[in-house]
């Protein structure tokens, strides 16, 4: 056991530190817990109520523009309604289900062992069914609008190619997902014990600035269940033709930051070949 002292001799009250074990990659005996089910409730309510207010944001937003050019609460509104309900939901759910809310989080949060492949599978399923019904309670309130503005359908926009609408995906999702793991490293509160860290609100100010960025290029997926759960209920070829973007795009940059953050910053290749060294010294 370490621990962490501030350069030039301070000692802010700095936590003994130990990294928590990985996760079990297969742990079945989680089937038999309630706590896994009660997570997943929580993540498909959580998901739902994220589409319900986003995706009304944006047809709301979309409607009002068609009749006015600067009605509306514009880009900067719909990246704060997607930043600040990330916000919200986060800090509601963390302490039941760790606040995914999104496949991608889930995905990175897997490879970097901090959830069992079992516990991310029914997450992604709970997160994709959430959409779906968060989306389509929108559609059920304001279904001529929801067909005519495009159903809050991700799809890349004229003018760029598919290449960038990948790469685009795939460095939004790096932001999120790397702050996810800053924000949440245990090392971290650990060292930094006397700064108060809020975690949903770098993750929610994470989403709302990928949001400003890549709304006009994707109109911002960084979450498949989002893009999943919007194409679903809107049904049309275009949504379809280019969600695979807002899959692997996400799914890419968050194994990027889940490979950065547990291999570079925290030094665990470094580790792992020290660990390996000396096991061949003995």
């Amino acid at each position: 056991m370490t621990k962490d002292v501030e350069i030039g001799g301070h000692d802010y009250g700095a936590k003994d530190y130990q990294d928590p074990p990985p996760a079990p990659l297969i742990d079945m005996e989680e089937l038999g817990k309630w706590s896994l089910y009660r997570a997943a409730i929580a993540e498909f309510i959580a998901t739902l109520l994220f589409l319900y207010v986003t995706v009304l944001t944006v047809i709301g937003y979309k409607s009002q523009s068609a009749a006015d050019q600067c009605g509306g609460v514009g880009i900067l509104g719909i990246a704060w309604a997607f930043g600040g309900m990330i916000f919200v939901l986060v800090y509601c759910t963390a302490g039941i289900s760790g606040g995914h809310i999104n496949p991608a989080v889930t995905f990175g949060l897997l490879l970097a062992r901090k959830v069992s492949l079992v516990r991310a599978v029914l997450y992604i399923v709970a997160q994709c069914l959430g959409a779906i019904c968060g989306c389509g309670l929108v559609k059920a309130f304001q279904k001529t609008y929801y067909v005519q503005y495009g159903g809050g359908a991700n799809e890349l926009s004229d003018g760029y190619s598919t290449g960038t609408g990948v790469v685009a995906e795939i460095i939004g999702t790096f932001v999120l997902v790397y702050t996810v793991f800053s924000a949440t490293d245990p090392k971290r509160n650990a060292r930094d014990s006397h700064v108060p860290v809020l975690a949903p609100l770098p993750i929610g100010f994470a989403v709302f600035m990928v949001h400003l960025a890549t709304i006009p290029v994707t109109g911002t997926g960084i979450n498949p269940a989002r893009s999943f759960g919007a194409a679903v209920i809107y049904g049309k070829d275009k949504a379809w033709d280019d969600q695979w973007i807002f899959w692997v795009g996400p799914f890419v940059g968050a194994a990027i930051a889940a490979i950065y953050h547990q291999f570079v910053l925290r030094a665990g290749a470094v580790k792992a070949l020290g660990s390996f060294r000396s096991t061949s010294y003995n």
